[in-house]
């Protein structure tokens, strides 16, 4: 009886410990950048690329993902020790130890980069290993605690995933790469400051200079709107090198998004009770079918259309 309950007992630990280490990676984050790796290698290959290239890729980004908001949780502790939305991280919680962390945070880099080394190719985990850097030591040490344009400039990081996907398959990084990184960029500020609108007093209690916090509600809107526009515009570049699947998905889900942002700011304008989770979600939603389609439309293979 006694063996059985310690055996539960150490069982159940276990897991305690692995759900603690696996939360300070914020899975949920990582899974929206794989989302938008895998549709950047199949627009490379122009079709399927090697299933074991996909899943080396995979696994490097998601430890280099992994890496950064282990890191992030590490020096972002005393912040998230005051914001209800992350008073529940591991480190917060004391369910790490900070040291561990640090070190889990270095290990998955390193992993991460002999994953993408010898799985993909030197490119990749470079570029991995330098999205990991900026969103350390600039994005989160930096300019989170400085500046109300902080997640502009980066969210940077974020973009890295389809850079790294493209890199893996071709070895190079080339315009249409650019012009994803640059569509994830332009999304990142409504799909960021609609969160940061909601949680606004949590932001100001911990003193970051979030953009909702410095600024009014109707200028975060009409910057929100401003990004959303650009956004769409940017996914208009792709046009060259997609066939009417893709363009057609872009049009149409950016008509969407652009309606929603639209919507956001016309309440705030007027004085309105307004949800900007509804925006928050739907630009989650809207980045992965965008994304999916991009997948979609290298895969099927139809003539482009540049």
């Amino acid at each position: 009886m006694h063996g059985t309950d310690s055996t539960t007992s150490g069982r159940g630990g276990f897991r305690s410990v692995l759900g603690a280490y696996l939360a300070l990676t914020k899975p949920r984050v990582i899974e929206l950048l794989l989302v938008t790796t895998i549709p950047a290698m199949f627009l490379a290959e122009r079709g399927i690329p090697s299933l074991g290239l996909v899943l080396a890729t995979l696994a490097g980004g998601a430890m280099a993902a992994g890496s950064s908001n282990a890191l992030n949780c590490v020096a972002d502790s005393d912040i998230d020790s005051v914001m209800d939305r992350t008073k529940s991280r591991p480190l917060v919680s004391y369910r790490v130890p900070r040291r561990n962390a640090l070190l889990f945070g270095i290990a998955l880099s390193a992993a991460s980069f002999a994953v993408l080394t010898f799985g993909a190719n030197l490119l990749a985990a470079v570029l991995a290993l330098a999205a990991t850097l900026f969103y350390v030591f600039v994005y989160t040490l930096v300019l989170k605690r400085r500046t109300s344009q902080n997640i502009v400039w980066g969210g940077a990081a974020g973009c890295m995933p389809v850079v790294v996907g493209w890199a893996a398959v071709s070895g190079t990084v080339e315009w249409p790469a650019l012009v994803m990184f640059g569509v994830v960029f332009l999304w990142t500020p409504p799909h960021f400051w609609s969160l940061a609108m909601k949680y606004r007093d949590d932001y100001a209690r911990a003193g970051v200079p979030m953009l909702p916090v410095v600024a009014t509600a109707r200028h975060v809107s009409a910057r929100i709107l401003a990004y959303s526009w650009a956004t769409v515009a940017c996914t208009l570049l792709l046009v060259p090198v997609t066939s009417w699947i893709y363009v057609a998905c872009a049009v149409l889900t950016g008509a969407v998004f652009l309606i929603m942002a639209q919507r956001l700011h016309a309440g705030v304008r007027r004085g309105a009770g307004i949800n900007p989770m509804k925006l928050f979600h739907l630009s989650n939603s809207y980045l992965t079918v965008l994304f999916v389609a991009i997948a979609v439309d290298a895969a099927v293979g139809l003539p482009v259309l540049g």
